[in-house]
């Protein structure tokens, strides 16, 4: 199944435009990232969360803002140290002596994007404190449940296992987040304007609104009603079983992690305006979603290029 035998209509509503002039906008910010600024919309798309990994200083933070600001999205962001405890992040409950009863003070979690900075900087306890928020869209406090606003959208960013004051995230945390990026350093050419021009924080800061709330919630049920063919699945479960049998690899990926590349899939088909899932969109979301669900027998090997000897040796139905 490739893109030349396959009839693909365009898709023409309003909200496709709004998003390909977000990423537009973004680009003008992110110089040089345009993958990564559509790997991060996707991944909105999908509805899920976004894990960024890289050094300090190559942007994770002014992408996340940025994407907020586009989108039109309430933004908190929350520095993670190793004193931040659960409560700071979720909200706590305070006793009222004049009417003799708690009162919920909700934590900055509660908003539409939450930016969870250098969160393996954080003690386990508190990185846990996120997993019923990213899997529920809710947290539970004192014996009382309480929704998260929807959208709801969590970024977070880490730095490298190997520096100072850092824990790794644990298998179950990992797996929450739909994908993980990597920034890198920029081109040369971005990075003299960069020199040129000065830093983006203050053209973040002006970002125009181009979505909105409910305009995304829109765009996503979209994207859900992307299709996909039955050759389609049955690629998506070739890919599965190749990594279940990769012999650098300890565990390949489970059913849970096949359904989110088929979201990611219909999203980056969304993206492109389209209206069926092709194998290059499978293929273009595969190493964000599949990198960090793979784990290697050998720590030392390199895990991209096992991904792409998956995508070069699994046959196209």
């Amino acid at each position: 199944m490739t893109a030349s035998s396959l009839t693909t209509p365009p898709v023409t509503i309003p909200s496709v435009e709004r998003l390909q002039h977000a990423a537009a906008q973004l680009d003008d910010v992110i110089l040089g990232k345009g993958h990564q600024i559509r790997l991060s919309l996707a991944c909105i798309l999908a509805r899920g969360h976004l894990l960024i990994e890289d050094q300090p200083g190559v942007g994770k933070t002014t992408l996340a803002h940025a994407l907020s600001r586009t989108l039109g999205l309430g933004f908190r962001r929350v520095q993670f140290t190793s004193d931040l405890l659960p409560g700071d992040l979720l909200g706590v409950s305070i006793w009222d002596a004049n009417t003799r009863e708690f009162h919920f003070q909700p934590g900055p979690i509660f908003s539409e994007v939450l930016l969870a900075d250098e969160i393996n900087r954080a003690t386990p306890r508190t990185q846990g404190a996120l997993l019923e928020a990213m899997e529920e869209g809710q947290v539970s406090e004192g014996g009382v449940t309480r929704p998260l606003p929807s959208p709801f959208f969590v970024i977070a960013t880490q730095n490298p296992a190997a520096f100072v004051g850092t824990s790794p995230l644990p298998e179950a945390q990992l797996d929450r987040f739909l994908m993980t990026i990597t920034l890198g350093y920029p081109d040369v050419r971005a990075e003299r304007t960069l020199l040129e021009t000065g830093g983006r924080g203050q053209r973040v800061r002006d970002l125009p609104a181009v979505l909105s709330g409910p305009m995304l919630l829109a765009a996503q049920s979209e994207a859900d009603r992307v299709h996909a063919a039955p050759a389609l699945l049955d690629y998506l479960q070739l890919l599965a079983r190749a990594t279940r049998e990769h012999p650098a690899l300890v565990t390949g990926l489970s059913p849970r992690a096949l359904l989110a590349l088929l979201a990611a899939a219909r999203a980056w088909a969304f993206l492109a305006g389209r209206q069926m899932v092709l194998p290059e969109d499978v293929q273009a979301v595969f190493g964000s979603l599949a990198a960090h669900r793979l784990p290697l027998r050998d720590p030392g090997a390199d895990i991209r290029s096992v991904m792409a000897a998956l995508l070069r040796d699994t046959p196209i139905p």
